[in-house]
């Protein structure tokens, strides 16, 4: 179980053939995705490349400060897709995004590390970087899917809610439903994979740790670590932006305002 093939460049230059068969399917069906496909293909080429780089770099360091770095330039990159799939006219609507991510992803991690795996140093950068980039990464998407079901719903029902607040409701009990709703859809991904996986699907870090020669139950025992984790930081992350979303909707007056 300790061979591990590498691939050197040769290798990948041959994984561009996936890419290509990928495009001359487009042209034969004229979807015309080949543009998509190529620069899409190119910008994951030169993205992988340069966090392998940054990451043997920050490995070689091994000093918190560099650990830490790199997890806030991943938060902020996060931070901006969410932002831009909720909605870029949403005024202090990034620093609510920021905040959720990190909150979630450090309460998750946290656990993690410190209470189950347990390395040698809280920021020993083969497990804190890995861990924190997937849990970023699923927290990206839930926090996109609920805010941005979470604001439509506002949008679309903005007389219900000034009925409910004509009515002497709370601006937290007239978003109420939408925001449970929305926090329902930012958790359906998760759900559906928790349903299917190992037996529809094998997680990446599964599949990465089988292909790189670990025992196959200690990456199954990581997974489900990870994939529980997943859940706990996309539950917090979906409360927590719909929290902090539905305060940008309301005056000090408690008013409907919308961007």
């Amino acid at each position: 179980m300790d061979n591990l093939i590498e691939l050197d460049f040769i290798d990948l230059a041959l994984a561009l053939g996936i890419i290509g068969l990928a495009i001359a399917l487009s042209l034969w069906q004229r979807l015309a995705l080949e543009g998509q496909l190529v620069f899409g293909a190119g910008r994951s080429i030169l993205q992988l490349l340069v966090v392998g780089y940054v990451l043997e770099i920050i490995f070689a360091l091994n000093t918190f400060w560099s650990v830490l770095l790199i997890l806030g330039v991943m938060t902020t990159i996060a931070t901006v897709v969410a932002r831009n799939r909720i909605g870029k006219k949403i005024q202090g609507l990034l620093p609510v995004v920021w905040l959720s991510l990190f909150a979630s992803s450090a309460l998750s991690v946290s656990y993690t590390i410190l209470l189950i795996i347990q390395p040698s140093t809280w920021y020993e950068p083969q497990y804190l970087i890995p861990l924190a980039g997937m849990l970023l990464g699923s927290a990206m998407n839930s926090a996109s899917l609920a805010g941005d079901r979470f604001t439509n719903a506002i949008k679309k029902n903005r007389l219900e809610v000034e009925t409910h607040l004509c009515l002497g409701a709370t601006p937290h009990q007239a978003i109420t439903s939408y925001r449970r709703e929305a926090i329902r859809t930012g958790l359906i991904p998760i759900l559906n994979n928790m349903m299917v996986v190992g037996l529809v699907s094998l997680p990446g870090m599964f599949t990465g740790q089988v292909l790189a020669g670990s025992d196959p139950l200690n990456a199954a025992s990581y997974q489900i670590l990870i994939l529980f984790a997943i859940v706990l930081t996309n539950v917090t992350c979906a409360v927590l932006v719909t929290a902090g979303l539905y305060r940008r909707f309301f005056n000090q007056d408690a008013q409907l305002i919308l961007p």
